[in-house]
């Protein structure tokens, strides 16, 4: 769970002025308390009104709440249109993520924001050829990605023909119908480009330290500059 993530729950834990130990907090968040102390201290200290101590416990008093999210129209467009895109072609993860993320924002709006969401005339339907295994493959490649986990994968080129690798995946590119992987590629010594769905299988190979000249931003530097 990412930081912003956990002092987002905290305040949750502690609605309702009842007194909540750090023991507590620390089981629910699966963090030790060590932790819900140094994340209250901060709260308290953005201007969040906890009152207790470690060892005792703390209470927020009634009337807080979060300030409401504020985007311009453009931006709920932008955030729906995009949670929407991923929900219909993204991996099953990033499509379960998506769908929670636009009941989030939905949730947390002001209500003349809310109703804008509710107008967007921007939709996504999925791809017959997007399957539950291309989904499932495009999540591990993220994850991996995330993890600087190597992979160890079999591909069928454009004729058909199967290789092996062991790849270390850097990112992942969708180009409106099909998902690519950029990964350095040992067998290559190189970087290389791998569509998802001609990877026939794929399975975790250790984990890998990024090197100079085998990152995604050396690959970037790598291309050609666009003509103009």
């Amino acid at each position: 769970m990412r930081r912003a993530d956990r002092l987002f729950q905290i305040v949750q834990y502690l609605r309702g002025g009842r007194l909540v130990t750090a023991a507590q907090l620390a089981e629910k968040l699966e963090v030790t308390p060590r932790t819900i102390y140094r994340d209250v201290a901060d709260l308290i200290g953005s201007g969040v009104p906890i009152e207790g101590e470690a060892g005792v416990g703390y209470v927020m008093r009634a009337g807080y709440d979060l300030p409401p999210l504020m985007f311009t129209n453009d931006e709920i467009v932008a955030l729906v249109a995009g949670a929407r895109m991923l929900r219909a072609w993204g991996g099953a993860a990033m499509a379960a993520a998506a769908e929670e993320a636009l009941v989030k924002i939905e949730t947390v709006l002001p209500d003349e924001a809310r109703r804008r969401v509710a107008t967007v005339p921007v939709h996504a339907f999925a791809l017959s050829e997007l399957d539950d295994e291309t989904r499932t493959r495009i999540d591990m490649v993220e994850r991996a990605a995330q993890d600087c986990t190597a992979l160890a994968i079999r591909y069928a080129d454009k004729g058909g023909e199967i290789s092996a690798r062991r790849v270390r995946p850097l990112g992942l590119w969708f180009w409106g119908k099909v998902w690519t992987a950029v990964c350095w590629c040992e067998l290559r010594d190189d970087f290389r480009a791998f569509r998802i769905d001609r990877i026939t299988e794929i399975q975790p190979d250790g984990g890998f330290h990024p090197e100079r000249g085998r990152t995604l931003r050396d690959f970037f530097a790598s291309q050609p500059a666009p003509r103009v």
